[in-house]
């Protein structure tokens, strides 16, 4: 059955959403669009004419038609995998079929049916394409999870400055410490976030595509463009799908994947570090801040008093998720060996997917959060005086200058960091 994120509450399935940009159905289309630009770049390359790209294009368009055609064949293509034990394999039989069934524009251009058919996947391996396709959905995860991380920045600088200058209690170990200010704690949120973004961005752009053949020689692409080497067609086919090209193969050298991994968890490290404190401030005997009300959000099946900080908690879940995820990676990027991983590999593929919807997930959450996090200011004064017997005219130390030098790394007012696309956090 179909994993539309039942259990994973906060994924859904809008456009742009942790379950859309990750599930099997973004995987299948990632897979399909792998194999349709590596006919591209045949044609590119003039190993095969212009008509025969256009008629796989037009193919994987009618496997994928819609999002109900698409899981149909993502259900069925995942059953099938059991045998080769990848979804490349029963997924390219398939591919063929619609190509030989609609290659009549091709064959009526002077091209053979056979041609036409076996351009699809020559000279590629399984682990071509399937990592490639990974690479794919993880970059639009990243860029899903940096829309959220942008909102959550502009958000945690807004709370920076607003609470600069406003005492209050310093908690360390979990006890009262010295004052401190409520805007240095959001600027520690700031910059922590922003640099988990710029580190994710940093992954993210660049993951690279996948290539080696059978073995990591290109055995087969050489066969296709003797005159001028099998690199080049490596090369088109990357420009077709946008991706930078290592100059080697990367099947059993996993540090791609291993770096996006690492940049997945900090993002949820990261916000997990809010949501935490968020949690502690929302507790009713502490009061201080309060997650942003919405019909039906917090809600309680049996108490119907309560309104739980439910944001907070699905950040917090991806943040305790995310550090056994990213640890079977770099587990399996460790067992991988000869020329082709044997089961490491395979290893890789759900963590990698979970971690992904995590990092969005939660990025979607904490934009929200912090958005509208509300805060109690006398709260926070009565713990100051409660705790240290002191008032707002306290001493807070280097607070206030602390959060301008984060604001002014972060978050300047002319904007220049912090909106970016890609994060400049740290340089």
């Amino acid at each position: 059955m179909p994993d539309v994120g039942l259990l994973t509450p906060g994924a859904d399935l809008g456009p742009g959403s942790p379950v859309a940009v990750t599930d099997d159905v973004a995987v299948l289309r990632a897979l399909l669009a792998a194999e349709a630009a590596w006919v591209r770049a045949q044609a590119r390359c003039g190993v095969v004419p212009a008509a025969v790209a256009s008629v796989v294009d037009r193919a994987v368009v009618t496997l994928a038609a819609d999002d109900g055609a698409a899981l149909a064949l993502a259900t069925e293509v995942a059953r099938d995998a059991t045998g080769g034990g990848n979804p490349v394999i029963p997924l390219v039989a398939r591919l063929r079929a619609a190509v030989e069934s609609g290659c009549g524009p091709a064959v009526d251009a002077g091209s053979s049916v056979a041609d036409v058919v076996g351009a699809v996947h020559a000279g590629l391996t399984s682990q071509d394409v399937l990592d490639t396709a990974l690479v794919l959905v993880l970059r639009d995860a990243g860029r899903a999870a940096d829309a959220g991380l942008g909102r959550a920045v502009d958000a945690a600088a807004g709370l920076a400055r607003r609470y600069r200058d406003l005492p209050a209690l310093g908690r360390t170990l979990t006890q009262p410490a010295v004052p401190t200010t409520l805007g240095a704690r959001c600027a520690g949120w700031l910059q922590a976030v922003a640099e988990a973004r710029a580190r994710l961005a940093d992954a993210t752009h660049a993951l690279p595509l996948a290539f080696g053949g059978a073995a990591g020689t290109l055995a087969g692409t050489d066969a296709l463009t003797p005159s001028d080497g099998p690199l080049r067609l490596v090369d088109a086919w990357a420009a077709e799908l946008g991706l930078p090209v290592t100059p080697g193969p990367w099947h059993v050298t996993r540090f791609p994947v291993v770096r996006a991994a690492a940049a997945l968890a900090e993002v949820c490290a990261a916000l997990g570090t809010v949501a935490a404190d968020v949690l502690v401030g929302a507790r009713a005997e502490v009061g201080e801040l309060r997650e942003p009300a919405a019909p039906g959000r917090g809600a309680s099946s049996a108490m119907a008093h309560k309104r739980n900080p439910v944001l907070s908690v699905l950040v917090r879940r991806s943040a305790l998720a995310a550090p056994a995820l990213a640890s079977q990676v770099l587990a399996s990027a460790g067992q991988a060996v000869d020329e082709r991983p044997d089961g490491a590999w395979h290893a890789e593929w759900p963590a990698l997917q979970q971690l992904a919807r995590h990092a969005v997930a939660s990025a979607h959450a904490a934009a929200e959060l912090l958005d509208g996090l509300e805060v109690d200011t006398a709260a926070v004064a009565r713990h100051l005086r409660e705790q240290l017997g002191v008032d707002a005219d306290v001493d807070t130390g280097a607070a206030a200058t602390v959060v301008d030098r984060v604001l002014d790394r972060y978050a300047p007012v002319d904007g220049s960091a912090g909106s970016a696309p890609r994060g400049t956090a740290g340089r």
